[in-house]
């Protein structure tokens, strides 16, 4: 049977289901973020090296009210996740909070087979539920694949941050 075929039976056969995050996930989404880190790394020269670096406290994310962290999972094997955390808006724009997405991230061999619009889905529900009408996330410039799955769920880019760094002060 073509190599094909076994991928479209493999995913018939084991769908992929979005959960709410729990505790006991807490190593395998560790695992995820380090490989977030060290796929942004190259990207971000400003990111620190070593193991002890963390960019989320997903426990305080899974146990907040005001966030949800959910895990995509197929086949028993947890592929991908994602948080939706609310916080407050900018006092000049025209809704009070929004929920700010991160912790994208589905395994290099599960991608470009929609897990993240069905993660991302998920935490539209979540924010609707919550009268949330804005979602919001962060993403470099230079990550083109991010972008376009970014826009393919309907995200439109809003903001350029910039950022220079400065020469060190020369001692005397």
């Amino acid at each position: 049977m073509p190599l094909a075929i076994l991928a479209v039976n493999f995913m018939l056969m084991n769908p992929v289901t979005i959960r709410k995050a729990l505790l006991n996930d807490l190593d395998t989404l560790l695992e995820f973020e380090k490989g977030i880190m060290e796929f942004e790394r190259p990207i971000d020269v400003t990111i620190k090296e070593g193991d002890d670096i963390h960019y989320y406290d997903l426990a305080a994310l899974i146990a907040s009210p005001d966030a949800e962290v959910v895990v995509a999972e197929q086949g028993g094997e947890l592929i991908g996740s994602g948080y939706a955390h609310i916080v407050d808006s900018k006092p000049y724009l025209k809704h009070q909070k929004h929920a700010h997405l991160g912790f994208m991230y589905v395994k290099p061999e599960r991608r470009g087979k929609a897990v993240n619009k069905l993660i991302i889905e998920a935490l539209q529900q979540w924010a609707l539920s919550k009268n949330i009408i804005e979602l919001r996330l962060e993403v470099y410039y230079n990550n083109p694949g991010a972008i376009r799955a970014y826009e393919k769920v309907g995200f439109m880019p809003l903001l350029l941050e910039m950022r220079m760094e400065l020469p060190k002060k020369k001692s005397l």
